[in-house]
């Protein structure tokens, strides 16, 4: 295998044409361009005649950067042989008939990166009885080989092909045969090189493969898989030997990782996929350039953190020289309509890092900037940086960046609590652990519904326990959403049950090879992520720290290719003797807990530091997806269908989620009632935990949601299930996480509100209510509230109540100064307090010792609402406006809005509601809006859908 910046390849000469036929092809130059403009037929140059080449003198250099030069009048010399007098007149006609050919033209650019997207062919080994040779030859008999569109791993190909369909019902994943991606599968791909002789470096880079690989290219083996293995690393190979101009075969023998490989990690998240995500599970590219390509570029920003006012760029790239002679041109850089340029002459082979500074260029220090802000804080601005590497005849290379102009940074507070800034201000980090499709199957418009639903709920971080993505367009989203990421390793590695080798304290990285293959993964994961502004910092190590020896690899890397951003080497409390403390914590819980855990525990995941993964548990979605996952025989009582879709080891059942809900809102009696109390379990757990962490900052300074998404359908983790359904657990995060918000800590019974803003909060006023049962006031209070930018207060603590019943009800509203409605949130309380077993706590939950008693809400008589709604086109997308009233004299109890189908009545997904799984007090009336596309809805004709805990369906 050559790797990129050994000598690369060009194509043979060009054969010049008679000077009957140039002659013949004046009239048509426009459409046909010669190869080499300026060359004599070969009877001119075996008689003595040389090379004709044009000769310009500039006029002025434009005083643009980066215009193109202007000529004058050309000259063109010719060499003439003394003993061929014959020839004058032959030169003469030749010069006439081949001046318009050799005109100057400006440097004209080559295609350079295509994508190898369609086109492939896949096929087990043990299928195909021909060798890589015969494989990656013209002509091989593909019957019975599969199509499919890279990436794509084997088995996520195979079910676009319609094999294994039903994968997700019961248990039917179990029933895939593993034997069948026990081997190699082969990937096959036609693809054309164009003709083009200004190509000096032809590439194929391969930006994720898993496992191993041997590739091979026109019946030669171009890259071993001693050489090229690992799913984070990525490959560029120069196939200069075997290439051809025009019609290639590339095949792609892949190797499924083995136990102790470092590939990906579903951890106890969910099952395994059967083919172990075997393939090319990211993107190939023919990567093309003249003599010279450009590398890794990278932008950097330092802001002016006191005035945001101006940033100094910093620019990076390498060029590098592929041919065996020295090459002379330029490295531009054009950002904004501005044009920077360095000259520069690179010797044969070289690679060497052209840095542009604002010291030497005043244009990258940049006055009034457009920051890119993460969400709630402002937009995430983006900028376009071009890039070009300019010879006298071409443009050799050139390139896109896309960035942000931000400055990230970490902090340790009073308490020795990690917390992170951006742009010089705190950011209560809130987020969930993001994982991909089981088989890393992305369809770009799920992609792009799953970050909108992040942003949708008021969060504003993703955590990447894995560096995820089968391509660049999450990041992208992120960057443009202003979702920041956490991006680095799995715990995957770290056990022996999921990495299949003996680990110790520091894992199963162990050996000088791992520690160079895992080394070699970062450095090559960080200079492909690192331009995106989404990402704020580099978690290297989940449950454990890295090895010291591999700790100080990681610093190194990161010294050497991004000393922008922080790192974190582990996501657990730890203490390294390299970096010292983690100042994170990773304490739990992963099951059921109830409010008050968040607001009462100091030791272990309460709201304090940042708890970098920890959750309520699990998050049964709504009956339409149920029903998607388990068999019609097995939707009620819970079996071991419904624990195969729960998670695994300790959370492979919901014993403790049923547990407590029978105890505090009284025994499930059938199907509709479980799922009707765990919308409302799912919502009131989440929201507390978002709330508690908002509310003690600066102590508390970020939570991650474990999890965000669903790799498959399930039971556990969840804020939106597989297929983009939202759960009682979305809203529940999507009113905590509010930026300007008020709420109640079940604690001390303190009520704060929360300003998430850059500005203060002036004038507002904070209304305070109890009621009871029947929706009789039985306390009410006013505050004035004043409140400073990016902050939360306490502004009142509710009295003792005497004669409460055990059931009832808080209702808080915050308007501004104008006395228009900013915020509002609505609890059911119980007096009767749950009580935690804090001595008892395990890794993963704390038990409960004493439960709250909620049961009497099952005694709130039913209630009819008054709905008027309208559906119209908004922009692109589809908008249903609806107004609720409530004219009974007892509370509407979370009540729940849907769009469906007419005639399906299918949910139409993704959605986004403004607001849901509210409540109504007697006589109160509220508008809400959703917007979804029209798409969405596959022909049929929207339908609102309003129910609740005591609502009638309509």
């Amino acid at each position: 295998m050559s790797i990129r910046g050994q000598k690369a390849w060009s194509f043979p000469a060009f054969k010049s044409e008679t000077l009957t036929s140039m002659i013949k092809s004046r009239g048509r130059s426009s459409t046909r361009r010669w190869k080499r403009p300026c060359a004599l037929p070969p009877a001119a140059l075996s008689s003595g005649i040389g090379m004709l080449w044009p000769r310009s003198r500039r006029k002025r250099r434009s005083s643009r950067p980066g215009s193109k030069p202007e000529m004058d009048k050309k000259e063109v010399r010719m060499a003439i042989s003394r003993n061929a007098p014959f020839l004058y007149a032959w030169a003469a006609l030749l010069l006439i008939s081949a001046a318009p050919a050799c005109r100057p033209k400006p440097p004209q650019g080559l295609q350079h990166d295509i994508p190898l997207a369609d086109g492939w062919l896949i096929r087990s080994s043990a299928e195909v009885k021909e060798g890589g040779a015969a494989v990656s030859a013209p002509g091989l008999d593909t019957a019975g080989w599969s199509p499919a569109s890279v990436p794509t791993t084997v088995l996520a190909a195979l079910r676009k092909n319609g094999e294994y369909p039903d994968l997700f019902v019961g248990k039917n994943l179990e029933a895939v045969p593993q034997e069948r991606f026990a081997g190699s599968w082969w990937y096959r791909k036609e693809f054309d090189v164009p003709a083009d002789e200004r190509l000096i470096s032809t590439r194929l880079g391969f930006d994720g493969i898993n496992y191993r690989a041997d590739i091979w290219l026109n019946g030669r083996k171009i890259a071993s898989r001693d050489e090229v293995y690992g799913s984070f690393r990525t490959f560029e190979v120069d196939f200069a030997p075997a290439v051809k101009p025009g019609p290639n075969v590339l095949a792609v023998e892949v190797f499924p990782p083995q136990p102790g490989d470092f590939t990906f990690g579903f951890v106890d998240w969910n099952p395994r996929p059967p083919d172990q995500n075997m393939g090319l599970w990211r993107p190939v590219t023919l990567r093309l350039s003249g003599p010279v390509s450009i590398e890794q570029p990278f932008v950097t920003s330092e802001v002016n953190l006191e005035t945001l006012a101006e940033a100094d760029l910093t620019i990076t790239a390498e060029a590098v020289n592929h041919s065996d002679q020295p090459v002379s041109g330029a490295l531009q850089v054009e950002l904004e309509g501005a044009v920077l340029s360095q000259e520069v002459k690179l010797d044969p082979g070289e690679r060497r890092t052209i840095t542009f500074t604002s010291q030497q260029f005043p244009g990258l220090k940049v006055q009034e900037p457009r920051l890119w802000w993460p969400h709630h804080l402002g937009e995430p601005n983006l900028y376009a940086l071009k890039l070009r590497f300019q010879t006298r005849k071409l443009i050799s290379d050139e390139d896109t960046v896309t960035f942000g102009i931000r400055e990230v940074a970490d902090y340790i507070n009073e308490q020795g609590h990690r917390g992170f800034m951006v742009n010089g201000q705190k950011v209560l980090v809130r987020g969930g652990g993001w994982v991909d499709d089981l088989f890393m199957a992305e369809d770009p418009r799920v992609l792009e519904a799953k970050v909108k639903y992040t942003r949708h709920m008021n969060l504003n971080t993703i955590r990447l326990e894995g560096f995820w993505g089968s391509g660049p367009e999450l990041y992208n989203l992120c960057d443009r959403y202003g979702i920041l990421l956490m991006a680095g390793w799995s715990c995957q590695w770290e056990w022996e049950n999921y990495l299949g080798k003996p680990v110790d304290d520091f894992g199963g990285v162990t050996t000088a090879e791992d520690m160079d293959l895992v080394a070699r993964s970062l450095q090559d994961q960080v200079v492909m992520w690192r331009n995106h502004p989404s990402v704020f910092v580099w978690t290297l190590g989940s449950d454990k720290l890295p090895r010291p020896e591999l700790e100080q690899k990681y610093v190194r890397i990161l010294s050497a290719f991004d000393p922008s951003r922080p790192a974190v080497m582990s996501t657990k409390g730890l203490r390294s003797e390299i970096s010292g403390d983690t100042g994170v914590k990773m304490n739990g819980p992963y099951d059921y807990v109830p409010p008050i855990y968040w607001f009462e525990d100091t030791k272990n995941g309460g709201a304090f530091g940042f708890n970098t993964e920890t959750g309520p548990g699990p998050q049964p979605p709504p009956l339409e997806s149920l029903k998607k996952m388990l068999p019609e025989g097995h939707l009620w009582p819970i079996d071991d269908i419904w624990n195969y879709h729960c998670a695994r080891n300790e959370f492979n059942s919901l014993d403790r989620y049923l547990e407590a809900m029978n105890k505090r809102h009284g025994k499930v009696k059938d199907l509709a009632d479980f799922l009707r109390k765990a919308q409302v379990v799912n919502y009131e757990a989440m929201r507390a935990m978002f709330e508690a962490f908002a509310a003690h900052r600066p102590v508390a300074t970020g939570v991650i949601q474990w999890m965000l998404n669903a790799a498959w359908p399930k039971l556990y983790w969840q804020l939106y299930d597989y297929y983009l359904m939202p759960n009682g657990a979305f809203y529940g995060a999507k009113k905590a996480s509010r930026p300007v918000h008020i709420l109640y800590d079940p604690q001390n019974n303190a009520v704060y509100v929360v300003n998430d803003r850059l500005g203060p909060l002036s004038g507002a006023k904070a209304q305070i209510r109890v009621l009871d049962l029947q929706s009789r006031e039985i306390f009410k209070d006013v505050k004035d509230v004043e409140l400073g930018a990016n902050m939360a207060s306490e502004i009142a603590r509710l009295p003792s109540i005497k004669g409460l019943a055990p059931v009832y009800f808080l209702d808080l509203k915050l308007a501004d100064n104008a006395g228009g409605l900013v915020a509002e949130n609505f609890y059911w309380l119980s007096t009767k307090k749950d009580v935690m077993n804090y001595p008892a706590t395990e890794w993963f939950v704390t038990p409960i010792k004493e439960f709250a008693d909620l049961t009497a809400l099952d005694k709130l008589p039913q209630v009819t609402l008054k709905i008027l709604s309208a559906f119209e086109q908004a922009g692109a997308e589809q908008q249903v406006r609806v107004t609720l009233q409530n004219p009974a004299d007892t509370v509407a109890f979370f009540i729940n809005l849907s769009v469906v189908g007419r005639e399906s009545g299918r949910a139409v997904l993704p959605i986004y509601w403004e607001d849901n799984c509210i409540s109504l007090l007697p006589g109160e009336s509220k508008t809400l809006s959703a917007t979804f596309s029209p798409a969405d809805l596959q022909g049929e004709e929207p339908v609102l859908r309003v129910d609740g805990w005591n609502v009638k369906v309509q």
